[in-house]
């Protein structure tokens, strides 16, 4: 069976790297990207093959509804889960709005990470 490519993108090198290390240990995920702002995850998705994004709403350049809704433009069908801090569920609404498929908050809980990509997944 192929694995499911996850790209993750997050402006915080050592949350990006436990949810790499938390993805990587199942056989059926591979991280195959990392972003640390929504516009090298923009520039990575459209040259990567990656079936879910996870990222972060607040980040430096590009933030995440920004880069969502340019991702959503030439990617209509991207399956995006937004990452947030608690007390932003203003924004969270915003994301799914815009087209986010689910949101997980941070700090993460295993479980719900792997809920979120398993009901993308359907």
């Amino acid at each position: 069976m192929e694995k499911i490519h996850i790209i993750i993108t997050d402006d915080h090198q050592l949350f990006r790297n436990g949810l790499k290390i938390l993805l990587n240990s199942f056989p059926d995920f591979e991280v195959t990207g990392e972003a640390s702002n929504g516009e090298e995850f923009v520039n990575l998705l459209k040259n990567t093959k990656a079936e879910i994004a996870l990222m972060d709403i607040n980040m430096p350049e590009m933030d995440g509804l920004a880069a969502l809704k340019e991702i959503k433009s030439f990617d209509p069908g991207a399956r995006v889960v937004m990452l947030t801090a608690l007390g932003q569920e203003s924004v969270v609404l915003q994301a799914i709005k815009s087209g986010a498929r689910d949101f997980v908050v941070k700090p993460f809980e295993k479980e719900r990470v792997l809920s979120a990509i398993s009901k993308l997944l359907g």
